[in-house]
Formats: structure tokens, C-alpha cells, sequence
């Protein structure tokens, strides 16, 4: 077949498919889902973006590994952003995350990073089989900052519930046109006044409009969003996903926490298949029957 490429860890498979020789595009089996895109599997992005773009993500990721390969402690982003990350969970006890891009193009980054972040390092076993005594990677979640000022930012500002908050916000906008310009100086504004607010917050007599301050938030100020600058956001929560699975003594790069369901959904199949709830826990019985007995009446 020549109108397909093929990308996979296995050119034996993809041959027995039919993907010629030429059109295979291999990856080592070691590398995870989450950290994939820097492999043959970023093939998608080339596609989308084309080829320089593709390249200027690259270079920009690599100019993140270099600081992070190069830089002192003290002036090196990701160990500070993961040591602030450490200081949030294990000192002060937080428990959740959130991501607030302010640019709409960044709708699904905080998706992206809810998979890098707890599934890296959402573990209970050090990597010498022992149990951890000690919290690792908080819940994270997000939305682009507009949409979110109008979502959970209460529970943000006056919940009772602390959470860490990341910023992500751009000095420049897509372009140098006034509409564009004037746009982007609504997100800095908007961005920099709940940051504030989160920081200083504002006695009021009326509790319903006292606004405690004091939550914890960072706020990460790029260039531009374009391709080289996305390239370097992305490695900097990998590298600052790394420096704490090393302080917390956990293996950032496997996922077992994901097997057991797989394993379970094959078994639950043949049962269903079969429409047998033999072995079943009573639970998960009852509910494979109601939906049995739902569809025999449909």
C-alpha cells in the first residue's frame, strides 16, 4: 500500500499490514504516549503545521532542554517550578492544580497536562518497590483563563478549598493590527487582575464579598504563542515533571495505574458477550442486568 504511512515500534507488523518499507516510521518501544510527540509520532504535527513549523516546535523544546541541562538551580525554570510544585504539595498541604492559559488557543493544553502530570507521577510506590509516605502529583485541571473567570474562579477566590494555579499569559498577540493588540491587552489585563486578586485579595465587612488573598499562584510570561514558544512550554512541564518524580523517588516514564482497567474491560466483554455475571461483584452484576434488561425491552 502506498497511500498509507505507517508509525509504530513494530516494522514487522506494519509490513504484515502492508505498509511498504519505505512509507514505516518507527519509535523505540520505551517511549510514553505523553512524552511521544518529539518521536515519528509528532509526524501528525508536521502534517498540520508543516515541516518548519514541526522544526521551530523542535527547536524550541531544545533550546528548554539546554537551559534545563545547563542552567544553575537558582535560575533553572523547570527545577523552579518543580521545587514550587514540591513546597505547594508537601508543605502546604495542597491537593489541586489548576492551568490557565490566556490565549484561546490553548484550549486543550490543560488537558494535555493532566495526562503528562498524573500519569507520570500520580504513584504510590517508590522505584524501590516501597510504599511513599507522602503526597505526589495533586489533581490538575484547567480552561483558557476568559472562559474560566466564569466557571470554578469562585471556588478559586472564596472556596474553601486552596488551589495552586498556574498563569500562562503572552506579551504579544497574533498580530501588530489594533484589533489584535487590543485584544491581547484585555487578556494581560485580565490575566494580571486575577492573579492580583488571588494574591492580595480584599477585606469586606459583607463575608460574601471578602476575598481572603493568600492563594498560591504562578504566572508564566512567553514571548508570543507560536510554535517555537509552544515547543519550549511543553518541555518545560516535562523537565518539571522529571525533577519531581526525582524528589519524590518515583518513575516519572511507566503508568501501571492504567493496566488493571484494561485487563478488567477484556473480562467484562466476555460477559457481556455471554450475558453471564458469574464471578462479578455484585455491583457491577447488577448494573450489566439493567442494561440487559433495557435493551430486551427496546
Amino acid at each position: 500500500m502506498n497511500h498509507f504511512i505507517g508509525i509504530s515500534t513494530d516494522a514487522q507488523k506494519m509490513s504484515d499490514w502492508g505498509i511498504l518499507p519505505d512509507y514505516q516510521l518507527l519509535f523505540w518501544e520505551w517511549v510514553g504516549g505523553r512524552f511521544s510527540l518529539w518521536s515519528t509520532i509528532g509526524f501528525s504535527i508536521a502534517l498540520k503545521l508543516g515541516m518548519q513549523g514541526y522544526n521551530e516546535m523542535l527547536t524550541g523544546a531544545h533550546a528548554m532542554d539546554q537551559h534545563f541541562r545547563n542552567t544553575p538551580f537558582e535560575q533553572n525554570i523547570p527545577v523552579l517550578l518543580g521545587l514550587i510544585g514540591v513546597w505547594n504539595t508537601n508543605f502546604l498541604k495542597l491537593s489541586a492544580q489548576a492551568i490557565l492559559p490566556y490565549d484561546s488557543r490553548l484550549k486543550y493544553f490543560a488537558s494535555y497536562l493532566e495526562q503528562l502530570e498524573m500519569e507520570s507521577n500520580g504513584k504510590h510506590t517508590r522505584r524501590d518497590g516501597t510504599p511513599v509516605t507522602y503526597r505526589t502529583c495533586p489533581i490538575l485541571w484547567g480552561e483558557v483563563g476568559p472562559n474560566a473567570q466564569h466557571a470554578f474562579y469562585q471556588l478559586l477566590h472564596q472556596g474553601t478549598e486552596r488551589v495552586m494555579s498556574d498563569f500562562i499569559l503572552f506579551k504579544k498577540g497574533l498580530s501588530d493590527s489594533k484589533r489584535a493588540v487590543f485584544h491581547q491587552n484585555l487578556n494581560i489585563a485580565n490575566c494580571l487582575a486575577q492573579s492580583r486578586a488571588m494574591m492580595i485579595g480584599e477585606d469586606n465587612q459583607d463575608l460574601h464579598k471578602h476575598y481572603p488573598g493568600d492563594q498560591v499562584s504562578n504566572t508564566l510570561l512567553l514571548e508570543r504563542l507560536d510554535a517555537h514558544h509552544l515547543g519550549m512550554l511543553v518541555a518545560l512541564y516535562e523537565h518539571k515533571v522529571f525533577v519531581q518524580s526525582v524528589i519524590w523517588d518515583i518513575n516519572a516514564f511507566d503508568q501501571w495505574g492504567v493496566e488493571l482497567g484494561k485487563k478488567l474491560a477484556l473480562d467484562i466483554l466476555k460477559h457481556i458477550d455471554t450475558q453471564s455475571t458469574e464471578d462479578l461483584d455484585s455491583s457491577t452484576a447488577n448494573i450489566l442486568k439493567h442494561i440487559w434488561e433495557q435493551r430486551n425491552e427496546n
